[in-house]
């Protein structure tokens, strides 16, 4: 098999090489070009663009729609132009758009994409249209940075220091931005020195996207394929010492109310007063390769999961939520497909303790980060982390562990890319005994080749690779294979993957949820568009599609399908209508509670449970779900799910209301409420889960977050809430408070609603040093 898929992506990479044309530059390139000139006397931050350097300053002008349309100019224009000095790199825009119609979420950081008018800038400082900066700031002044990677997608995780103003007049905003060079990663060459950048708007009160260079609507505004050039008129300097510190100090007093596993018997409760001191270190080691150092790490700011109701029979994915973790999470945590990841970093920290079934917490010694550009073709990663040994009984342990992951990624024709991976946990059982360690692996390694490869214009795109693991037991078969392909056309989606994964191939770093299969995946969607303008008032697009997926057994039987038919229609306000017909497969090849009663730590809601027997079951639903437009204050969508689920019958229902109280914050409540009826003896539910929250911004520095979630199928409220004080650029003051009960009454064991489970309050401080 490794023969096979070697001997495909070479024929992949030769085929590509022929039809591809190699030269990256186009008319479109030449027209959207834009001279940076170096400012010769001082710039004032102060949103008034009334220095000297800004009167020769070129501009980029003329943005043109991507959403609704991506036929047209936009109607509120942006004017834009840029200039540096020494140390920064100055973004002036003019943003033309009636007060009256500013909608902004919050005045809180690192706001949410699409939920806030905003200007963006896009850096794609290597010119690899993959990767690459974002900086955006809405009418009210608050910013939000992020990282481009994958040619388009974004994340807002990135945190760094940079500067603006915003003055806002009656018809129109006003942005002044400098983006320090120590805060972006770039080279400086003897010649011509040219970067590949666009600027982008959205009015959500018209829905309107716009950029400087179009995009197609079917992309995503911040698509790199799609970028202008800035010609540096005099050279960027170049990068100096960068280093910063960042150390924290935290305190807290947290309370168990534990109870025996068996009976619920509840036993002397433990106070506890854990207090920590550790740091982070970034340090600039070239102008594009940075080392990010970590010494006991603390992420007890970090918001807690969003719970969801767990029917599956296999492991749920949850996103990393880490700060540390998820800066260049692009470049160590998307090899692989989306259920074959090699590395998962969400497994440093929280571990599955073999001997109870169970994830558990132990604490993170200290790690090493170094990313970045080699040169304009190579991009690597190194990371290194050291978990400490913890007891969860009497003499057992979870023990010490190494984790190490390496990347190398080198860029092929015009935006794709070849790369290499190696993820190895290694466990430190220092002196504990055989009997100690006998259901833990002494090592597991993954490592593994992927090809991705990106046409010019996005449309084609596809993916390749072979993983293989290692581990002491040294089985056969422990690989996994796939190659996935995909059309996309403003009128037309069409996907289609194959994966292979072996029956002892293991990824203990990683997420890999089902091992042993042959799987398929087979979406495909017609977008259509009104001819009549008069019908275009009302509807923006419309369309057909289907999203399938069938797995097998590695000698071929059929294990799952599913398989949906949908209708969509779209509003030119934002709003969506869909509606849909599925059906299912499943081979139960062990007995199986499809309500999953036993995550509920009342004995009495399962231990009288008759499980389904081994065999085929079918299962049919009618789906009908609406979203509104985000344009408005108040703001909403539901889904109901009804139809034959096994052999009985299902309900699910989902809803979401929210409300903008602009800016000052956000209320919403989720709600989900599920009813399975299955015929006697097997067991019927009712699961209700709820959500309310509320995200509240006081001013630009002081912001506060409360996250209530009532949950019955595992019978747990959890409350979570954060109060946070932004004293200075990076550096925080938190204040946490999260707390656990029972969700409903438990008779027989003597216990009601709202008995505690377990408290903790925590204060830290952060404080960012640039040294």
């Amino acid at each position: 098999m490794k023969k096979l898929y070697f001997t495909t992506i070479g024929a992949i990479l030769w085929a590509i090489n022929v039809l591809s044309a190699q030269d990256n530059k186009t008319q479109e390139d030449d027209k959207y070009s834009i001279h940076i000139k170096k400012s010769k006397t001082p710039i004032k931050l102060d949103g008034l663009l009334d220095d000297d350097a800004w009167k020769t300053a070129d501009l980029a002008k003329d943005f043109f729609l991507s959403r609704p349309y991506d036929s047209s100019f936009a109607t509120l224009q942006t004017e834009v132009k840029i200039l540096f000095d020494d140390n920064f790199i100055y973004v002036g825009a003019i943003c033309y758009e009636p007060r009256s119609l500013y909608t902004v979420a919050s005045l809180k950081r690192d706001f949410d994409g699409g939920t806030s008018d905003v200007f963006t800038v896009n850096l794609d400082t290597f010119k690899d249209r993959l990767n690459g900066f974002q900086f955006a700031i809405n009418p009210y002044g608050v910013q939000r940075e992020g990282l481009i990677f994958n040619g388009e997608e974004s994340s807002n995780y990135w945190d760094n220091k940079w500067y603006s103003q915003v003055k806002t007049y009656e018809d129109r905003w006003v942005v002044e931005m400098a983006i320090p060079f120590k805060t972006i990663r770039y080279k400086v060459t003897d010649g011509q020195n040219t970067w590949r950048a666009n600027f982008g708007r959205n009015v959500l009160q018209k829905n309107e996207i716009s950029t400087w260079r179009p995009v197609p609507r079917n992309l995503r505004p911040s698509n790199l394929a799609f970028a202008g050039n800035i010609i540096w008129d005099e050279n960027p300097p170049k990068p100096g010492a960068n280093v910063s510190l960042i150390p924290f100090v935290s305190l807290a007093t947290q309370k168990d109310f534990p109870r025996n596993d068996e009976n619920l018997k509840a036993l002397p409760t433990t106070s506890e007063f854990p207090k920590g001191i550790g740091m982070d270190a970034k340090i600039a080691v070239t102008p594009s390769l940075n080392l990010d150092l970590t010494v006991n790490p603390d992420f007890s700011q970090v918001e807690v999961d969003k719970q969801v109701t767990n029917l599956s029979r296999f492991e749920l994915f949850f996103p990393e939520r880490r700060q540390f973790f998820l800066e260049n999470n692009d470049l160590f945590g998307t090899f692989g497909f989306p259920d074959t990841r090699p590395f998962f970093s969400r497994r440093i920290g929280i571990t599955r303790n073999p001997n109870t079934g169970l994830n558990q917490q132990v604490p993170i010694l200290a790690g090493a980060r170094l990313s970045g550009k080699l040169n304009d073709d190579w991009r690597i990663g190194l990371m290194n982390m050291q978990t400490r040994r913890v007891s969860y009984g009497n003499d057992k342990y979870l023990p010490a562990a190494n984790y190490s992951v390496a990347v190398v990624q080198r860029k092929l024709l015009n935006r794709s890319t070849l790369g290499g991976i190696f993820v190895n946990k290694e466990n430190n059982f220092g002196n504990l005994t055989a009997d100690q360690t006998k259901n833990y692996r002494q090592y597991n390694r993954v490592g593994g080749l992927e090809f991705n490869f990106y046409s010019k214009d996005s449309r084609f795109e596809s993916e390749t690779y072979y993983h293989q693991s290692i581990s002491p037991d040294g089985k056969k078969d422990a690989g996994s294979a796939a190659h996935f392909m995909g059309y996309h056309h403003p009128h037309l989606n069409i996907n289609l993957g194959v994966q292979r994964i072996g029956e002892n191939f293991r990824a203990d770093v990683g997420f890999v949820p089902r091992r042993g299969i042959w799987q398929i995946y087979r979406p495909a969607q017609i977008i259509l568009n009104p001819k009549s303008k008069q019908v275009g008032k009302y509807i923006n697009n419309y369309g057909i599609g289907t999203e399938g997926s069938d797995v097998f057994s590695l000698k071929g039987e059929r294990l799952d399908s599913e398989t949906s038919l949908f209708f969509f229609l779209n509003s030119p306000t934002g709003a969506e209508a869909f509606v849909a017909y599925s059906w299912s497969f499943t081979h139960l090849f062990y007995s199986f509670d499809p309500t999953n009663a036993s995550d509920n730590p009342n004995p009495d809601s399962f231990k009288n449970v008759v499980e389904l027997p081994i065999g085929d079951y079918h299962s049919k639903f009618f789906t009908m779900s609406y979203t509104s437009s985000r344009r408005n204050n108040l703001n909403g969508s539901f889904e109901v799910n009804k139809g034959k689920y096994f052999n009985g019958n299902a309900t699910f229902l989902q809803g979401s209301i929210g409300y903008r109280y602009q800016p000052y914050g956000v209320f919403s409540v989720d709600c989900n409420y599920t009813k399975i009826d299955m015929p006697k003896p097997y067991n019927s539910v009712e699961y209700w889960l709820i959500g309310p929250r509320a995200e509240l911004s006081f001013s630009k520095s002081v912001f506060f977050s409360t996250f209530f979630q009532y949950n019955t199928q595992t019978n747990n409220v959890n409350i979570n809430s954060r109060l946070q004080w932004r004293f200075r650029p990076v550096s925080d003051v938190f204040l946490v408070y999260t707390d656990n009960y029972f969700a409903e009454n438990i008779p027989n064991y003597y216990i009601n609603a709202w008995t505690p489970k377990n408290r903790a309050l925590i204060l830290k401080m952060t404080y960012w040093l640039n040294i």
